[in-house]
């Protein structure tokens, strides 16, 4: 049976309310214990391992060079999984890795994500503004609010597309692109092609096999030795990495201060709900 609006609306409140939970109730409240360990940078150990990995050549927010870093403990689980992917005659594309308190707070901001989370919410709402309350929930589970479950920040997270070996300009498809906000996005989407979700199964499959987990809410993040890893895998061990500030020069970290405080305001939010509505507005009146 075809599913109808109303069926996609549904699923689309369900797994919001689901990853907000996730992290306000189960992250949020997660032990870490940091282990410091230094940042690698995931291009050089990449070449010195003659594994084909791809970055991303978009700029981040407010013009900042992306930051391709994972922690030290993690880089051999990653070359892995990257060569496995070789094998397979696929090449991991990583679409973004550390994220500073600057990149987080203005990535929950930049159009391209808030407003197209706006949109779905004008639409959960059947055409009503929400209010920010709503808007920062719905954030929650897409572009981590607050830094103690933002794991971009503890540096242990990465986005990833993948792309074939032999043509890198092609993407394997997943049922949609990096970085896809709508009811396609949680990992067990059931509005995706059977090829799509059997695509997005082994690469997470592989991902796994080298300590990386999946979020359940986003098909294209993985994270190991953080609160999501440690929670999802049900290991009953604190998180070994948590979010920091880095000093790239040194290579030195220290943990974040106040790390459970929004990155955004109710203020900030409002504001941008007010900055989005006009071209929101205009987007939907060509379409109706």
């Amino acid at each position: 049976m075809k599913a109808t609006e109303e069926d996609r609306r549904s699923f689309w409140i369900e797994q919001s309310e689901q990853a907000c939970d996730f992290m306000m109730k189960k992250i949020l409240p997660y032990p870490v214990v940091e282990s410091n360990e230094p940042f690698v940078s995931l291009r050089e150990a990449s070449a010195q391992a003659k594994v084909t990995v791809l970055f991303s050549d978009q700029q981040h927010v407010n013009n900042l060079e992306r930051l391709f870093y994972l922690r030290e403990g993690q880089i051999p689980g990653f070359l892995e999984a990257a060569k496995e992917m070789n094998l397979r005659g696929w090449a991991i594309r990583v679409e973004d890795g550390f994220r500073t308190r600057e990149m987080q707070k203005y990535l929950g901001r930049e159009p391209k994500v808030f407003d197209a989370i706006l949109q779905k919410v004008i639409w959960e709402l059947n055409g009503k503004t929400p209010e920010p309350e709503l808007m920062f929930q719905r954030c929650t589970g897409l572009v981590a609010t607050v830094p103690k479950f933002a794991t971009h920040m503890s540096g242990s997270a990465i986005d990833i597309s993948v792309m074939l070996l032999d043509d890198v300009t092609v993407e394997v498809d997943r049922g949609g692109p990096y970085i896809e906000m709508s009811e396609r996005t949680p990992m067990k989407s059931p509005y995706i092609s059977s090829e799509a979700q059997k695509n997005r199964d082994e690469i997470a499959t592989i991902m796994l096999k080298h300590g990386f987990v999946a979020y359940p809410w986003e098909f294209w993040h993985f994270s190991s030795g953080d609160a999501y890893d440690q929670y999802l895998s049900n290991t009953g061990k604190p998180a070994i990495y948590g979010p920091v500030n880095w000093n790239s020069l040194t290579n030195e970290i220290e943990p974040m201060s106040n790390p459970t405080e929004p990155l955004n305001s109710e203020s900030d939010i409002r504001t941008e709900i007010e900055a989005a509505l006009p071209s929101i507005v205009l987007i939907s009146s060509l379409f109706s």
